[in-house]
């Protein structure tokens, strides 16, 4: 479903398709060490910090080559594409602490952006940085109590709750960015979900046969396979323009991404009947993790945040 690729991201695609096609789709809270072997084996790919700035420690990457990546790794392992974009995000606001900049360019310490107690980042003990407002406060692990929590999806991400200890250490980041930069890359991350999803409804219809041939030739499937895959290229199409993206915006494309991801992997569930619901079909995880991104990123106040920098913006034009 995606435009088409320059060389750079063809090839950034292959290499990523050929180190995930290698690796079982189980791996995940249950086996947090491997976990962090992939977190690890992608930064030395240089992908873990692909578009974060070279004079930061990054790939130096624009910004189309990185949702790329973050879609890409959303099709083949959702919770590593999110603390993917966490990492881009918080190497951006480590800007006075370059040690911990470093280790988290290398994958060697897991690292979760928040503006609540939920945290996503691959990682048993990641250190966290709350956004408040205007502001960031870095917590590390030993200020930190972490409870494991349920969800539908994402495995992998090692969500847990944290219970913060004392008031942290500011960051003089740019905050606002890191906001965009997170809902972004989350757009993409959920792009590659709908892309998966609609992929995986297409092939299976397309072979699938009942009343004397494919279902494709339905009318009913048809349609409903044009919705999702149109729902997937133009998500696509839009987290990979890398045009700069106002707060307002860059809430919308994320609040547009995960229902379309959400209602794209609801499709490809349908549409292999019964069997969308068994694992050994990749639909039902696609569901989960659409499912889980939606609420780790909490759209509902990414949409209350982007509608009062909306009017914001409109007050200043009055």
């Amino acid at each position: 479903m995606s435009p088409a690729h320059s060389e750079e991201q063809a090839d950034l695609v292959a290499m990523l398709d050929a180190l995930m096609s290698d690796v079982d789709t189980s791996v995940g809270d249950d086996r947090p060490a491997e976990v962090a072997a992939l977190r690890r084996q992608l930064a030395g790919l240089g992908v873990w910090t692909l578009g974060v700035a070279e004079e930061l420690g990054g790939g130096g990457a624009d910004d189309v080559l990185a949702a790329t990546a973050f879609a890409r790794l959303g099709r083949w392992h959702a919770a590593l594409g999110w603390a993917a974009v966490q990492a881009h995000a918080a190497a951006e606001l480590l800007v006075g602490n370059p040690e911990l900049r470093a280790r988290v360019h290398t994958g060697e310490i897991a690292i979760a952006v928040t503006e609540g107690a939920r945290v996503d980042a691959a990682g048993e003990t990641p250190h966290v940085v709350v956004l408040t407002g205007d502001g960031a406060r870095l917590y590390e692990p030993d200020s930190l109590t972490y409870r494991p929590l349920r969800r539908t999806g994402l495995d992998g991400a090692l969500t847990r709750s944290v219970e913060l200890v004392g008031a942290g250490r500011a960051l003089d980041g740019d905050v606002a960015g890191a906001r965009v930069r997170l809902w972004l890359g989350a757009a993409a991350v959920a792009a590659g979900i709908a892309d998966a999803a609609a992929g995986a409804a297409l092939g299976y219809s397309a072979t699938r046969q009942q009343f004397g041939g494919p279902l494709t030739a339905l009318p009913t499937v048809r349609d409903s396979l044009f919705a999702s895959s149109g729902a997937a290229a133009v998500l696509l199409r839009q987290v990979c323009q890398g045009t700069p993206a106002t707060p307002w915006q860059a809430a919308a494309v994320l609040d547009t991404a995960c229902e379309s991801a959400v209602d794209a992997a609801a499709r490809a569930v349908q549409s292999h009947g019964g069997y969308g619901y068994l694992t050994e079909y990749p639909v039902e995880r696609l569901l989960r993790d659409a499912v889980s991104l939606r609420a780790a990123t909490d759209t509902a106040s990414a949409r209350r945040a982007g509608a009062l920098d909306l009017a914001g913006s409109a007050k200043g034009q009055a």
